[in-house]
């Protein structure tokens, strides 16, 4: 049986790179797309090698429909046809009150956040409705019901989006035999926070989860895999919350 062919955006870090690594050891090969950094990007498609799976660095800004298209084609010409789409490449701008966020800004986050996680979908839904199977799942966030008032309620907005999106794609794509899920993380540890200008957030959210601490990037690169493997065959249209009871 040939391997399933996986792109995850956002691969070279944090919850990207986790499921890179997640899914290499469960047989897939990756197809790793990245914004900036190159060299974390072949440190994790190394480790993806090493764990015996093939795997393709694209430099791509999800945000443009010409790298999209770039990044599907890459995946197509060097592994074979794509039978999953991981949605991870994601931005939050800094934290703070909606009403001193700058409209840059803001553009940027539904931009990535949203139109980003638009073009991968038609195009993964494109290509796989040629085929009659596949799967995709979407990185959400609880801040899409929690609304993070104070820190980034326009991120929380397009994670709401995201939300939406799963469901009704799920719903229009099921005929042609693709899944759609998505998976919403609490506060993941993460160098994320640090760029947010907090990186002592995880620790001051502990306090807020039932479970008494900040999740980890494996544990929600575990969710993913699962969403993507045979095992969650019959489910579809469905937001996964892996946030610590948060």
């Amino acid at each position: 049986m040939s391997r399933p062919v996986t792109i995850v955006t956002g691969g070279s870090r944090g919850i990207g790179a986790a499921t890179c690594l997640r899914l290499a050891e469960e047989g897939h090969d990756l197809v790793l797309g990245y914004v900036r950094n190159n060299a974390a990007a072949q440190e994790v498609a190394a480790a993806v090698r090493a764990a015996g799976a093939g795997c393709v660095t694209v430099r791509v800004d999800t945000a443009d429909e010409d790298d999209v298209e770039r990044l599907f084609d890459t995946a197509g010409s060097e592994l074979g046809p794509v039978t999953g789409l991981v949605n991870n490449a994601g931005v939050t701008g800094p934290l703070g009150r909606l009403a001193d966020a700058r409209t840059e800004d803001l553009r940027r986050v539904i931009d990535v956040n949203l139109l980003g996680y638009l073009l991968c979908c038609r195009r993964a839904a494109r290509d796989m409705a040629r085929r009659g199977s596949g799967a995709i799942v979407n990185v959400s966030s609880a801040a899409a019901t929690l609304g993070s008032p104070g820190e980034y309620v326009h991120y929380a907005a397009t994670k709401a989006a995201t939300d939406a999106l799963t469901v009704g794609l799920s719903k229009e794509l099921g005929p042609d035999g693709i899944r759609v899920n998505a998976v919403a993380p609490g506060v993941i540890n993460t160098e994320m926070h640090a760029q947010m200008g907090d990186p002592d957030r995880p620790a001051k959210a502990a306090a807020l989860t039932p479970l008494g601490r900040p999740g980890e990037p494996a544990e929600i690169a575990a969710a993913v895999a699962w969403l993507l493997s045979p095992d969650a065959s019959y489910t579809t249209g469905t937001v996964l919350r892996v946030s610590g009871g948060r």
